[in-house]
C-alpha cells in the first residue's frame, strides 16, 4: 500500500482543487525559506555596518589609534561581503520560484494577460527535481557590492584619507587642519615594514578593483529580476 501512493500519484492528474491546494503550500513553503535566506543576508549586511561603525569610533576618536585599523576594517568588510554573496545565491534561488508563481499563476488570476510562459510550472518542477544556482558567485558578489557595501567601502576610503592627512589624528602631533603636502600624507600612510607609497598603491588597486566588479560585472537582467523592487 506504502508503494502505491506514489505511482497513483504519478498516474492521475490532480484535480483543481488539489492542484490550488498543493500550490498555496509549496508557496508559502517557498517564501518562507526565501526569508530564511533573506534573514541571513540581512544579519551579513548588519554585522559589516557594525563593523565600520565600531572601526570608525576606534581609529578617528584618538590619536593614539593608527590608520591600519580602517585597512583592517576594509578586508574584515571585504570577507563580509564575500560571505553575503554566498548567501544571495541561495536566496536567489528560493526567489526565483517565488516569482515565477507570483507572474505566471497569481498575477493572471489578479490581471489576467496573454501568457508567455506557458511552460512555467515545468521550469519549477526541473528546479525542483535538479536545483541550480541562478547566479555565478562573482555576479551575486558584484550585486551586493552595488546595492549595499559600496557606500561602505566610501565610508572607509574617506575616512582613512582623513586620517593620513589630519596631523591631529595622528600619533606624535599635535597640528591641526591638513598635511602641507601629498607626499606628508603617503609617508603617514606607513604601514609596518610596508613604504606608504605601497600602502598608498595597494589601497587605489583594491578600490579600483571594486568599480570595476561593481560596474562592469553582474549585471545580468533574467526574466525573474525585472521590475524596480529587486534585492
Amino acid at each position: 500500500m506504502d508503494n502505491e501512493l506514489p505511482r497513483q500519484m504519478r498516474q492521475g492528474p490532480l484535480s483543481a482543487n488539489e492542484f490550488v491546494t498543493t500550490v498555496s503550500h509549496f508557496h508559502r513553503a517557498e517564501i518562507a525559506r526565501m526569508a530564511g535566506w533573506r534573514d541571513r543576508i540581512d544579519r551579513t549586511t548588519n554585522w559589516a555596518i557594525t563593523v565600520v561603525a565600531a572601526m570608525l569610533s576606534v581609529s578617528l576618536s584618538t590619536s593614539s589609534a593608527h590608520h591600519g585599523v580602517l585597512i583592517f576594517a576594509m578586508l574584515l568588510v571585504l570577507l563580509l561581503l564575500w560571505i553575503e554573496a554566498r548567501r544571495y545565491r541561495f536566496f536567489d534561488v528560493y526567489r526565483a520560484r517565488v516569482r515565477q508563481f507570483e507572474r505566471h499563476y497569481f498575477a493572471q488570476i489578479f490581471s489576467p494577460q496573454e501568457d508567455h510562459a506557458a511552460n512555467w510550472l515545468a521550469i519549477v518542477g526541473e528546479s525542483l527535481r535538479t536545483p541550480r544556482f541562478h547566479v555565478s558567485h562573482g555576479t551575486a558578489f558584484a550585486r551586493r557590492l552595488r546595492r549595499n557595501y559600496i557606500h561602505m567601502f566610501t565610508i572607509l576610503v574617506i575616512a582613512w584619507v582623513l586620517k593620513i592627512s589630519t596631523p591631529s589624528l595622528q600619533q606624535a602631533t599635535a597640528g591641526g587642519g591638513l598635511v602641507h603636502s601629498a607626499a606628508e600624507s603617503v609617508k603617514n600612510a606607513t604601514l609596518g615594514p610596508l613604504p606608504g607609497w605601497l600602502v598608498v598603491a595597494m589601497t587605489a588597486t583594491f578600490y579600483l578593483a571594486l568599480l570595476v566588479s561593481a560596474f562592469a560585472f553582474g549585471r545580468t537582467d533574467t526574466d525573474i529580476s525585472e521590475g524596480d523592487v529587486h534585492v
